[in-house]
């Protein structure tokens, strides 16, 4: 055959087909508005859906903190709602729940099942596992074990999460000291963990067209005031109590000082009685569940968060992309995001004195509060949902190769 009917043949011919499509469900206790459940809405909405269409399976509850599942369908993502999927233990809905999912697993044929949260996280990889899914993914937000419960308590979910940890082909961590402790416990192996950060969308917090002065009249707060901002649910593990024990002699010492709670949450009475007891109703303001976060940042000066546990808390690049030191508690995802001194300072953990003293030492450096704001915008790119997406993208590519029948990357 001549060269020219060689080349028209060749250039006629059809392009190699790529891999096809890996469908992915996440699965997920509650979809309220909160870091993993927003982790999860941006690896579903922002992920290349040709590639991998993704939908979420959650329970029904919600609460004072808002959901995300209106936000979620309005971007594309399919919910799918279990009633029996639910937060609490509960022996008889968690074992419906399990047979339920089973069986959606085994009519629907996912390639890959994502889990996240503790509930979700277990009920969810014994379902998948059950079902025959090729690939089993826990991203874990924090662990469902800490220091904090009774002992038998941990040591129960400690024994799940092993037994879990055998079920799944890889374990994502949004911080490196999740891992460290996890592995310590016995809980996986090295090889079976991936660090993954908890993704945010950089742009929207770092481009607001909004002055100080306006964002702080939104809220009624003084122009010139120093103000101390947290984003959070208003619960045990956010300890917002212990924040506003910390800002309490901050407010003494400084007239013009304010804080500002962003979130809502079980224990907002306890938050309004303590607010009255100390007399700081007109300086200490509780705006409840909003929207417009990135807004409000632009009227804080600090991002104070006093948690008593996290993975890696979204409000420390939210933080970041903002322009705003940070000052926290040393929790797991803490280390990853704060240099002290560079761009925020850590307390450990009941250390309410030292938590006032770093508030006040930015409160009367304002430059060098400006010039650790500064610091953190600048490495902010790391925590980028791109990125984020980008790495789970090439995780679900690596397992699959390796463990769904018939997807292979082009010859």
């Amino acid at each position: 055959m001549g060269g020219d009917a060689v080349s028209a043949l060749t250039n006629s011919a059809p392009a190699p087909a790529g891999p096809r499509p890996l469908r992915v469900l996440h699965v997920i206790t509650r979809m309220i508005v909160g870091g993993a459940q927003e982790n999860t809405m941006l690896s579903c909405a922002l992920i290349d859906r040709t590639q991998f269409p993704s939908e979420i399976l959650c329970g029904s509850q919600t609460g004072s903190e808002g959901e995300l599942i209106t936000e979620c369908r309005a971007r594309g993502v399919t919910v799918h709602i279990e009633p029996t999927m639910v937060r609490q233990l509960d022996p008889v809905r968690d074992v419906i729940a399990f047979f339920r999912l089973t069986a959606l697993l085994r009519r629907e044929r996912y390639d890959i099942v994502h889990v996240h949260t503790s509930k979700a996280g277990i009920v969810g990889r014994f379902a998948a596992a059950a079902a025959g899914t090729p690939v089993i993914i826990h991203t874990a937000h924090g662990w469902s074990f800490s220091a904090d419960q009774p002992a038998l308590v941990r040591q129960l979910y400690i024994f799940f999460e092993r037994w879990c940890a055998r079920l799944s082909h890889a374990i994502v961590v949004v911080a490196r000291p999740d891992q460290v402790d996890a592995l310590a416990l016995g809980v996986g192996h090295a090889g079976d963990y991936h660090l993954i950060r908890s993704g945010i969308e950089i742009d929207a917090f770092r481009d607001v067209p909004l002055t100080v002065a306006q964002a702080r009249e939104r809220i009624g707060v003084p122009a010139d005031a120093f103000v101390v901002g947290t984003v959070g649910r208003l619960s045990h593990q956010k300890a917002p109590l212990d924040l506003l024990a910390a800002f309490v002699p901050v407010a003494r010492t400084h007239p013009h000082a304010h804080l500002v709670f962003v979130g809502d949450g079980p224990l907002r009475p306890e938050v309004g009685a303590a607010i009255r007891a100390a007399g700081l109703e007109e300086r200490v303001h509780l705006l409840g569940l909003r929207r417009d976060v990135p807004e409000l940042l632009r009227s804080f000066d600090v991002m104070a968060l006093a948690s008593r546990w996290e993975g890696l808390p979204r409000v420390f690049p939210q933080a970041m992309a903002a322009g705003l030191p940070i000052v926290a508690t040393r929790i797991a995802g803490a280390v990853d995001a704060i240099v002290p001194g560079e761009n925020g300072w850590l307390v450990e953990l009941d250390d309410i004195p030292d938590f006032t003293r770093r508030l006040e030492s930015l409160a009367l450096d304002p430059a060098s509060a400006r010039r650790m704001g500064e610091n953190g915008r600048a490495r902010v790119d790391e925590f980028s949902a791109r990125r984020m997406v980008d790495q789970i993208a090439d995780l679900y590519r690596a397992l699959a190769r390796a463990r769904v029948p018939g997807y292979a990357d082009p010859a």
